[in-house]
């Protein structure tokens, strides 16, 4: 009988090893993302000494986050040793077979202004989401600087690493990490409850972001009724809702249809037009990072390989890792109008008269300019020759010489088709939104460097 009742026993045992790991399975995955978003608010880290005092090091013009030298070391008791092992020139493959310790990131350096949208981009495994996560401490750098408005956040107290992530920062995940039993709003306005922000205050707040998402409407409504697009919106509307100066995203879209995912792009795009945020995003794919950075990072092994606009990275690739990573990629069709296209010079307005229109080309030296209405709306393109006409025949309205039938563009129009439209005209071409906004100008000297790079003499 004894034998029976252990045998019984070690059988419970067994199947209840085996549910306990069927559901660890299932659960994990959204435990581990609610509890990342958690401590990206309250994590408390006290495994590094930290100095008495504040360091503050004087920000770079209009720079609001610099990163100096920084590196990840995992699974060694020696960090600094892999280091030096690093700087004499040892791959981080023969430094896992030696030591069993895993180099994350070694010797970044970059900066990302105010306002400006910083795509980190590379292969699985490159280092680019522990770098992100290397920026608000919820990985611990082993050594280096992140600035952010010139102070440390290295050095900061635990305390203040508390208020840093729960003011200054926001993230967005890739896999939304919403809390299921909560509604839209509740969710969106989870930050700013943890902040000790009072129902009335934080649910106002909230509903502005919600709104600014385009989830206006759907705010009784539970994470389990809305689509993934959706709660991707909910994830965002969650990070502006606190007002953080900065949001960090993690491959936010990569798990998103295609169709939705463009669809999101578009919408950071025209949010980060009103709003300007500071923006780290972090992804792998090369069309999303060219359509959404104003500069970009290519990482490889732990290390940034090259920085700059998507013009300068497929024009000049740093070397022949980026151009194999840029093999089979039809510039025509990648690049958009969004990659070439250039701030006007100057713009007048309708209310303006000629004769000052008039003076503002001949100062700027600009035989024609785009011509907007009170709110932005692109008119037309004036002419310096049409304008003197019209001074000349005592006509005094912008509109009365200014050309109208001009072809214009749009931000994703492809370089393909900017020069089946550039053949045709002796004009610059206004790209427009799709509410008629003047978003910039394209002149055939910006295609050209496209152009040589990649079609020689044809």
């Amino acid at each position: 009988m004894p034998k029976v009742i252990n045998s019984a026993r070690s059988g419970l045992e067994t199947v209840e090893g085996r549910l306990e790991g069927c559901l660890d399975r299932v659960f994990d995955p959204l435990k581990k993302q609610v509890t990342e978003f958690f401590i990206s608010l309250s994590k408390d880290d006290s495994t590094k000494e930290v100095p008495t005092e504040k360091v503050i090091a004087p920000p770079t013009e209009n720079d609001k986050i610099v990163v100096k030298g920084l590196s990840k070391i995992f699974n060694s008791n020696h960090p600094e040793k892999i280091l030096e092992m690093m700087g004499e020139g040892v791959n981080k493959d023969k430094i896992l077979d030696r030591t069993g310790a895993t180099v994350g990131l070694y010797d970044i350096n970059f900066s990302v202004k105010t306002g400006e949208l910083f795509v980190l981009m590379g292969l699985s495994g490159s280092g680019k989401s522990t770098l992100e996560r290397c920026i608000n401490r919820l990985i611990q750098p082993t050594s280096g600087q992140v600035l952010v408005d010139g102070e440390d956040v290295l050095l900061m107290s635990p305390e203040d690493l508390r208020k840093f992530r729960k003011r200054k920062i926001g993230m967005v995940f890739q896999s939304f990490a919403l809390l299921p039993h909560r509604t839209v709003l509740e969710n969106v306005s989870f930050g700013l409850e943890v902040q000790g922000i009072a129902r009335e205050e934080r649910f106002a707040a909230s509903q502005r972001a919600i709104e600014l998402v385009g989830l206006k409407g759907y705010e009784n409504m539970r994470p389990s009724e809305l689509s993934g697009g959706m709660k991707q919106r909910v994830g965002l509307a969650r990070a502006l809702a606190t007002d953080a100066d900065i949001l960090l995203m993690d491959e936010a879209f990569s798990a998103l249809d295609p169709l939705i995912r463009k669809d999101m792009q578009n919408e950071l795009l025209e949010l980060q037009d009103r709003m300007h945020k500071t923006i780290i995003f972090v992804t792998h794919d090369l069309e999303e990072a060219l359509k959404l950075g104003d500069r970009i990072a290519l990482m490889n092994d732990g290390r940034i390989i090259q920085t700059g606009t998507a013009e300068e990275i497929l024009t000049n690739p740093a070397d022949d890792f980026v151009s194999r990573f840029l093999e089979g990629v039809d510039r025509d069709k990648v690049l958009t109008c969004q990659n070439i296209m250039m701030k006007p010079e100057q713009t007048v307005t309708i209310g303006q008269g000629l004769r000052t229109a008039l003076v503002m080309m001949r100062d700027a030296n600009l035989p024609n300019v785009p011509v907007l209405d009170r709110d932005k709306t692109f008119r037309g393109l004036l002419y310096a020759d049409d304008a003197l006409k019209g001074v000349k025949d005592a006509k005094t309205k912008i509109m009365e010489v200014t050309r109208t039938d001009i072809r214009t563009a749009h931000p994703e129009t492809s370089l393909d088709e900017l020069i089946s439209i550039l053949i045709v005209t002796d004009y610059p071409i206004p790209v427009l939104s799709d509410e008629g906004k003047l978003k910039g100008m394209i002149a055939p000297g910006n295609v050209l460097p496209f152009l040589s790079s990649h079609r020689g003499d044809n």
